[in-house]
């Protein structure tokens, strides 16, 4: 018995030093802040208040990768978004339409679950929605659209600085990206949010238990 105790002690340790290495250098975990129902909406259908989620910090975000990034109006927050323009790319959004140089992204009809409903940031009641797949820099995201009484949708354009990216939010209707806080220096934005772990309703929530964040 002795042997076998050994053992297990030996591959806790090395388990545990396996895990504190990839926290350190290549993945750590994070949950996304509750209460705060703009954030909430605006990274819905993809992510919503409360989910623990993985974050790779290995290698730099690109162009389609959802990031999290420090808030640049206050360091100790963050903001979440999709990398949706890089350095001198002119990115136009008109409604739920995206045009970055004259390109339009292609829409698929094909979310596993067409609706879903966010609490509107301000009137904090329930809003359905709808919900499609978006492909941008050949990453094939959810997005929503839709709803009775969403925010402005008036045309907006923006050519990206030097150094900088543009973050979007995935869900057109309630947005809280770089048309509000700005546009984010890329080297801030080092964490791709690559997998969730469980939502805030715990591993009991089957649809996103151990899911994969496109």
């Amino acid at each position: 018995m002795e042997k076998i105790y050994r053992f297990v002690a030996w591959c806790v340790l090395v388990a545990a030093i396996f895990v504190g290495v990839a926290r350190g250098l290549a993945i750590r975990w994070w949950q996304v802040p509750l209460g705060d129902p703009e954030l909430s909406a605006s990274i819905a259908p993809s992510l919503g208040g409360g989910d623990w989620v993985l974050l790779w910090r290995l290698t730099r975000p690109g162009l389609g990768d959802l990031v999290m990034c420090p808030d640049p109006d206050d360091p100790t927050n963050v903001v979440i978004g999709r990398i949706a323009a890089e350095a001198h790319q002119t990115i136009v959004i008109n409604g739920d339409d995206l045009t970055v140089d004259d390109k339009h992204f292609n829409i698929e009809y094909n979310c596993t679950e067409q609706a879903f409903s966010v609490t509107n940031p301000d009137s904090l009641k329930q809003e359905d929605l709808y919900c499609d797949m978006e492909d941008v820099g050949e990453k094939l995201h959810m997005r929503g659209y839709g709803g009775s009484k969403l925010r402005s949708t008036r045309k907006y354009k923006k050519t990206v600085g030097s150094g900088e990216v543009f973050l979007l939010s995935d869900n057109r209707a309630f947005p809280f990206d770089s048309r509000h806080y700005g546009v984010i220096e890329r080297r801030t934005c080092t964490e791709t949010i690559f997998f969730r772990l469980v939502s805030a309703q715990g591993f009991l929530d089957v649809k996103t238990r151990l899911t994969t964040v496109r």
